[in-house]
């Protein structure tokens, strides 16, 4: 008890335990020593959540603009770089957008923090509920210093009455001291009441508005990270379909390249090519007319294609096809059912190569 009241001194309310009174009035006076502790812990705590959660919204705030930027990049590559029609391109696109959305979202929480936490916690620790019960807990701490001055000069004069006798100047100061006494052990009792109504009031308030806060604080954390994990599996669910789509879809039809002013390639032309470098194809092969055993090749049709001109060979998947030439446009040139003509080369796919003059074997 006495180091609390060490303490309770320490910051502006004396115990003082000389003065003897009933003792309603000393368990008063116990009880405003605990509120005026419990109410000063109380403001310190939560300055402590205040300091904390405008530390997280400065710092959260830096993220958010260096998030905000990778978005933009993130948008600007995929739009002037990629286009936006490659795979890659929607995909950067889908996550430069979506991705804001969580800063945006992340803003909202900061936002609350700060309007829903911080400056009630605020104005409850700078308000006057609390200083004015604080006032009122020193006022009685002082009143009870003067009753007990007064209670030592009634002493003293009942001292002197005694060794007097009875009657006379000190009988009339005694009765005047005495009258004062009670004067301000009345005052005193009803401070006390006073402030001990007000310190509860105020430590009742403080628990329940740092409850709230704090639940307000977790609930509104708690939404955002719903939210934010919304976002991402929405981000993640269009990236994966994107994915898809692209490796469940046949490859692009290639343009046939011009040749001779505009023509489309022809037996004739392509035979015409005595050497035909195929990098971005399935093989390379010469083509030479002059040699009977020439090689061509047999090929899987992964892709259907339906012929749009004149020259140009219909195929379904699963077909084969004897391929004769293949030009470095993208085209190729072959034989399927008993038909000849020019179909995309990457809609077939390479089997195994037979002599030109065994291919009625293979077909047989």
């Amino acid at each position: 008890m006495q180091a609390v009241a060490r303490q309770f001194s320490s910051h502006g309310y004396s115990a003082s335990d000389t003065i003897v009174t009933d003792a309603a009035e000393l368990q008063r006076h116990q009880q405003l020593e605990k509120l005026y502790n419990s109410t000063r812990a109380g403001k310190h705590y939560q300055r402590d959540i205040v300091k904390g959660v405008e530390g997280v919204v400065l710092n959260g705030n830096r993220q958010v603009e260096v998030v905000n930027k990778l978005c933009e990049e993130v948008t600007k590559y995929a739009s002037e770089s990629l286009g936006g029609q490659e795979v890659l391109g929607k995909s950067l696109l889908c996550y430069g957008k979506h991705r804001a959305r969580v800063e945006r979202e992340r803003e909202i929480l900061f936002n609350t923090f700060t309007t829903q936490v911080v400056e009630p916690l605020k104005a409850m620790v700078n308000g006057s509920p609390l200083e004015d019960a604080r006032h009122l807990a020193q006022r009685y701490d002082r009143m009870r210093q003067d009753v007990e001055v007064q209670n030592s000069e009634v002493g003293k004069r009942q001292a002197r009455l005694r060794e007097s006798g009875a009657g006379g100047e000190n009988a009339l100061k005694l009765q005047i001291a005495e009258a004062k006494l009670q004067e301000l052990t009345s005052s005193m009792a009803v401070l006390g009441k006073e402030a001990t109504a007000a310190l509860s009031a105020v430590e009742t308030q403080q628990q329940r508005l740092t409850l709230h806060r704090l639940i307000t604080l977790v609930d509104n954390e708690r939404l955002y990270h719903q939210r934010a994990a919304e976002i991402l599996d929405e981000i993640q669910a269009q990236i994966i379909s994107e994915r898809q789509k692209n490796d469940s879809l046949p490859p692009t039809k290639p343009k046939i390249s011009v040749i001779d002013k505009g023509t489309k390639p022809s037996m004739e032309s392509a035979n015409q090519n005595a050497e035909v470098d195929l990098s971005n194809s399935f093989e390379a092969f010469a083509v030479s007319k002059n040699n009977k055993d020439c090689n061509v090749y047999l090929a899987e049709v992964m892709h259907g294609f339906e012929a749009e001109a004149e020259g140009e060979l219909s195929l379904s998947a699963g077909d084969f096809v004897v391929v004769r030439q293949v030009l470095q446009t993208g085209w190729s040139e072959g034989e399927c059912k008993g038909r000849a003509g020019w179909f995309p080369s990457a809609y077939v796919e390479y089997q195994h190569q037979v002599p030109v003059s065994k291919l009625s074997d293979t077909f047989t």
